[in-house]
């Protein structure tokens, strides 16, 4: 059996480790990992009872199952199976080949960004709550469709005058895209990941949600306490000043 073994099977393990390593990562985020791990139980029981062991009879209702759960795995996981094909798709290597093909952003990203923390500033030494969505390589027109259509330059006065507590659109999402502020009142997805912490709201769970299902930036301003937090690929990160905010929204790729 060594013997066959060559470069091919190496690769071939690599490979099936790599995607059940990322879909662990991804299910993790999701709150599903408990599920994952179950299922990933059972391929191993499986594997025992059907080809090392070679029993016949349950061998045969294990692969029975197993013909079955593949349908019923793309049915449980459809969000996170979605999740994963978006995090594929926005590794690097797949950026930079898509930005071959895509025409570069005239507008520096620096000057870009700076209304918009100066507007983030503002509004956390007023406790005023924000949720703002900055699209990348993953398009966010179906969440576009949920609020009003602004398709305004950024502007720190008119970010902050949507998220005034009295305006229609404050509870909602604004999504920054191609360098303008696309709309307002957005709805987003909301994280099931049942690991956030408990003083964290809606519009955290909200904004948390949206960077799981893609690569956007994320910033969540509290409205009861005042804080700034940045998320992307499903990660979080509280309390951070302006100035890590502005670094982070900078960063070509953030840290997974």
């Amino acid at each position: 059996m060594l013997e066959n073994f060559g470069i091919k099977d190496i690769v071939d393990i690599i490979l099936v480790a790599f995607f059940m390593y990322q879909a662990y990562l991804i299910m993790k985020r999701s709150g599903t990992s408990t599920i994952f791990n179950g299922v990933l139980a059972f391929i191993v029981l499986w594997i025992l009872v059907s080809h090392v062991f070679q029993m016949r009879l349950l061998g045969a209702i294990l692969d029975t199952m197993m013909n079955i759960g593949f349908f019923v795995l793309i049915i449980l996981f459809q969000d996170d199976i979605r999740r994963f094909l978006m995090s594929l798709g926005s590794y690097r290597a797949f950026r930079v080949l898509q930005r071959l093909f895509t025409i570069k952003r005239s507008q520096s990203q620096e000057s870009q960004y700076t209304p918009i923390v100066l507007a983030c500033m503002n509004m956390a030494k007023s406790k005023t709550g924000a949720l703002i969505v900055i699209e990348q390589d993953v398009r966010l027109n179906r969440y576009e469709q949920t609020g009003e259509l602004i398709n305004a330059e950024i502007n720190t006065l008119l970010i902050e005058n949507i998220f005034f507590k009295n305006s229609p659109l404050h509870d909602g999402a604004m999504i920054i895209s191609s360098g303008r502020v696309k709309c307002a009142g957005c709805i987003l997805p909301i994280s099931q990941n049942q690991d956030i912490p408990k003083h964290f709201g809606l519009r955290h769970r909200a904004g948390l949600g949206i960077s799981q299902e893609t690569d956007a930036k994320v910033i969540i301003i509290s409205e009861e306490r005042g804080k700034i937090s940045f998320a992307h690929s499903g990660n979080i990160r509280a309390n951070i000043s302006p100035e890590e905010l502005q670094e982070l929204l900078i960063e070509k790729y953030a840290k997974k």
